[in-house]
């Protein structure tokens, strides 16, 4: 079953009613020739991040006047997490046809995309969500232009943004619990807050305590890893003030957060509006939003089918930032939510 959902040959070209036609291909509306733009969509995983960046990136493609009733032909592959699969359906796809761009969604198909067409000067890609696109070696930072043709937006709220969030939420709290999958973004993720720490004279009063869980791939691994979590979350539960998620699959799914406020007797700060919003356990988060996400790679593709070349657009942190709360389980912990947080939090309040 695996197998069959990383493959997915859902090629669920969300193109109903277009003709197959190929990259170089046309046809006439009212004696107009209407050129036919590819697009391919390879997406690590289903479910939240990536379906809501790709509804927002599909309507606001609409919006710059590509559309799938119009001039417009979107394929899209998943790939379970596997960066194998993404390679061999990479290879695949682009035998078959010429894509005008390739967008990857997340750091398992920004990896795959990277092994298969980093420096193909023919192949524009555009990744959205990966945690940390410097660190996987698709651009250099977020202010020089790209040396080869990848460029997109990152997933993670700023880790310096996100902590302090944390200290206004939890002015008392030092210690910090983070239990992640043996991924590529959580290694870069815990780089980025061993250097917080060491570096920034404004956090070296924290710590964090980490353990790690291999990882399970496929659209049921983050359960697999969640339950793995367990153990961890009991072992630290006792030496730590809050819990933070990870930056991984098992941060973007509902299974961590029901475990560990299942198991601990501490706060879990999430990592996507869901955690809060749809009850999945965490007490508050501060999460990047999917919708502007998704907006901003449009703008990019746009740029794209357009004309411009990869190396003119600069890669992006998302733009927006959202913030959400559960009162109830503020006051099950003993914390006082400030005046301030509830603002920014407006609709996205528990009660």
């Amino acid at each position: 079953m695996d197998r069959v959902l990383r493959t997915l040959m859902i090629s669920l070209c969300l193109t109903a009613g277009l003709p197959g036609v190929t990259w170089a291909q046309s046809w006439t509306d009212a004696g107009k020739e209407i050129r036919i733009y590819q697009l391919l969509i390879l997406d690590s995983q289903l479910g939240n991040p990536y379906d809501e960046v790709r509804d927002a990136l599909t309507k606001a493609l609409e919006t710059h006047g590509y559309s799938a009733d119009k001039n417009l032909k979107i394929t899209l592959q998943v790939i379970g997490n596997d960066v194998k699969t993404g390679e061999d359906i990479l290879r695949q796809e682009l035998g078959r046809r010429r894509y005008d761009v390739v967008f990857v969604g997340g750091t398992v198909a920004t990896i795959a995309a990277k092994n298969v067409l980093y420096g193909n000067k023919r192949q524009a890609v555009v990744f959205a969500a990966p945690t940390d696109p410097v660190g996987i070696g698709v651009i250099k930072d977020f202010t020089s232009k790209p040396a080869a043709n990848f460029t997109g937006i990152c997933y993670p709220v700023p880790i310096k943004a996100r902590f302090r969030f944390i200290r206004q939420l939890m002015p008392q709290a030092r210690t910090f619990g983070l239990i992640y999958a043996d991924m590529p973004q959580s290694h870069s993720y815990i780089r980025w807050l061993q250097d917080l720490i060491e570096l920034d004279p404004e956090f070296k009063q924290f710590k964090i305590i980490l353990r790690k869980v291999a990882l399970v791939t496929g659209e049921q691994g983050d359960q697999q890893m969640a339950a793995a979590a367990e153990k961890h979350v009991k072992a630290i539960d006792a030496s730590v003030d809050a819990f933070i998620k990870p930056v991984d699959q098992m941060g973007t799914r509902r299974s961590f957060s029901e475990v560990v406020y299942k198991t601990a007797s501490k706060p879990l700060i999430g990592m996507v509006k869901d955690d809060v919003m749809a009850h999945w356990g965490a007490t508050a988060v501060v999460y990047p939003s999917h919708v502007s996400i998704g907006k901003q790679a449009a703008r990019m593709i746009r740029d794209l089918f357009q004309g411009k070349q990869v190396t003119e657009i600069l890669p992006e942190w998302p733009k927006e930032y959202g913030f959400a709360v559960d009162l109830a389980k503020a006051r099950q912990f003993g914390i006082n939510i400030p005046v301030e947080i509830l603002q920014m939090a407006g609709e996205n309040i528990v009660k």
